[in-house]
Formats: C-alpha cells, structure tokens, sequence
C-alpha cells in the first residue's frame, strides 16, 4: 500500500461521500425556508435573518430590508428568524416585544393575524412539495419517463399473484377500480398496500377475469446492496412482452406527471410511517444524515438527473416531517393557532413552553434512533 497516497484517498473519499449529501440538503433547506420567507415579506413581518446551517456564520450580507442572509457552518437545517422571535425555532419572545419600538412592534410575528402566521408557518412545507413537483416535472420533461405495458411475463412460485391465479401473458387492467395504463401503476398502487387484498381485473384470451391478491412485505436489495422492504404480489414483465419504451413529455403532461409522482411519494411515505406503528414496516429503515450522505453519493454516481430526484424523494419527506404535529416543528405551530383560532386568544406563555419543550424531547429522541439506525447499518 502506499501510505503517501492514504491521506488523498480519505479526502477524495469524503468528497463524494459529502458534497452530493451538501448539495441535496442545501437545495431542499433553502426552497423551505424561502417557503416562510416569502409568505412573511408578503404578510408584512419583519424578516432578522434568513440562514441555511446552524452555528458559526461562514458567508453573508445584509439586505436592504435589514435581513441578514447567511451560511451558517453545520449544514444540517435552516432557519428563517422573524422579529419577535427568541431563537429560531419561533419561540416566542415577550421581552423583544416589550422593549422593541412601536413601528418594530407592530411587524413582529407576534403581531401578525393567526391566519397570516398560519400561512407563513405552513408555506415550509407546501414549498418543500412545490419543489418535488418540480424537479419530477423537469426531469421528466427533459428525459421523458420508462413506460412498459402492464404484461405478466413472469408469476413467481409461491407468490400472492400465483395463489390468486395470475398467469404469465395476463393483461392487468384496473386495480380496485383504478385503470392500470402502465405496469408502474400497478407497482406504485401495490407498494403502499402491504396485506391488504387487491381486486384485480385483467383480461386473458380476450375475455375480462377478476381475481382477488394481498401484497406481502418483501425484502429487496437495490443494486448499492442496501436493503429494504417493499409489498410485492409477484408478477415480472420484460421487455418483449411489456415493450418497455421511453415516453417524452410535453410541459402540461410533465407537470401532470411531477404532481402525480409527488402525491405517489407521499402516500407512500404516509403509509410507511403508519406501517411502522402498525407493525408492519420496520423502524430500522428510518435514517439520518450518514445514510441520507450514504445514499446521496449512490445517487450521484448514476448522474445528475437522479440526484435531483432523490432531492425531490427527500424534499417530500422534510415537508411532511414538519407538518407533524410537534411543537418545535410547523406542525406544532400550526396545533397552536388552531387552538388560537378556537379560542380567540392565544394560548398561554406557559402552555407554549411546557409544549417546545416536550416537542424538542421527542425531536432530539427522534434525531439520536435515526442516528443509531445509521451506526447500526454501518457494522
């Protein structure tokens, strides 16, 4: 071995490990936070800071509006610090207020309508999914989308389509009702239905047949050798059977297909999360930052275009992360207008801090289990 060389080869390695994670993560913070950013110029709060990472600032400038933009040297997350703000996860804070001029006073956070900080709060998140449908939409529209007929080529023994009687050259033509145009229908309708049986209609010898499947839970491994677990009934198609064909886009089909995909992703996610309190998804697919790096440099070794698809996967994700219910999170805010709303005043200094600090536990218990689940894959 030559140790000379060692330290180049740990750099280079780093590199490709970190700069596809920095690039993804950078992409999906900036969109969200521009999200509330946005939203609140338009609602008339005042904006202190606008900040991609946490800690020390490395890069920065003041605009003309008094905002400060700047990147901050641990580039996990982003803030936007609004006036009244104790810190930036949008704790309230009374003294600011108190002490702040009248002019100041009245475009602090705090001041604004319910609905006006409901819909800054919740623009994160909605910008987080405007992102996904766009990049689905773009790389659709610029490399056009894998289409293959819904053929059966193959039924594997033992499977949930061989007991309910599949055959190989069935045409699948509606799930539950749904119409199945391509044999990624199927498998997009399937994946968020793990043991929950299927009316299948498909036709064979040209007549129409029905028949009842119940996807189960299948462990696949990807061509990275990462493993996961995803409901299959067993069916293959090939290409002669499927003609397998690429299919190009106009703008309004590609959009079609970027809210399409996104609202795909989204089921799916949604069906994840409540598979794993089911008991029926296994908590150790939740990562963090080494795998969502891990899986980043995977991702740009297969090109551009799926990088930025993995950004839209995870942008998905982040937005509806935040939309939980959690105080310290979007949706904790968007909980405590609604009792606002409610209520017609606020609810209490107390109750808001009683509430962050529950809602920090349970983030910080959440970031540690996908922290070990992490350090487990790597042994």
């Amino acid at each position: 071995m030559d140790f000379a060389s060692l330290p180049d080869a740990i750099w280079n390695s780093a590199l490709i490990k970190i700069v596809p994670f920095l690039f993804v993560l950078t992409v999906i913070v900036f969109f969200h936070e521009l999200g509330h950013y946005l939203v609140g110029r338009w609602s008339g709060i005042k904006i202190l800071a606008f900040s991609v990472g946490f800690g020390p600032e490395l890069l920065g400038f003041t605009d003309r509006h008094g905002t400060r933009w700047k990147l901050c040297a641990i580039p996990l997350g982003g803030y936007v610090k609004f006036f009244g703000d104790e810190n930036a996860a949008s704790v309230p804070s009374e003294a600011a207020l108190r002490d702040a001029r009248p002019e100041d006073r009245a475009r602090a956070f705090q001041s604004a309508s319910v609905g006006k900080r409901a819909a800054t709060v919740a623009a994160g998140p909605i910008a987080n999914f405007i992102l996904a449908i766009a990049i689905f939409a773009g790389t659709a529209y610029a490399t056009g989308i894998m289409v293959g007929d819904p053929i059966v080529s193959e039924v594997r023994e033992g499977s949930p389509a061989s007991q309910a009687g599949i055959l190989p050259g069935d045409r699948i033509v509606a799930a539950d009702g749904t119409r199945i145009r391509y044999f990624s229908d199927l498998q997009r309708y399937v994946s968020t239905r793990a043991d929950t049986p299927i009316q299948v209609e498909l036709q064979r010898d040209g007549q129409s047949r029905a028949v009842s499947v119940t996807p189960e839970l299948q462990t696949q491994t990807d061509g990275f050798g990462n493993s996961f677990q995803v409901p299959v009934i067993g069916i293959v198609a090939n290409s002669q059977q499927a003609d397998f064909r690429i299919e190009n886009l106009g703008v309004v089909d590609a959009l079609k297909y970027g809210v399409s995909q996104t609202w795909f992703v989204t089921e799916r996610t949604v069906a994840f999360i409540g598979g794993i309190f089911g008991g029926r998804e296994g908590s150790d697919q939740i990562g963090g930052p080494i795998k969502i790096a891990q899986v980043s440099s995977q991702v740009a070794t297969l090109g551009f275009a799926p990088l930025l698809n993995l950004a839209a996967l995870l942008s998905i994700s982040i937005g509806l992360l935040n939309l939980l219910p959690i105080p310290m999170l979007d949706g904790g805010h968007l909980l405590f207008y609604a009792f606002e709303a409610v209520r017609g005043k606020p609810l209490s200094e107390r109750v808001q801090e009683v509430g962050f600090r529950i809602g920090l536990a349970l983030v910080l218990m959440l970031m540690v289990f996908a922290f070990w689940n992490d350090l487990s894959s790597l042994s």
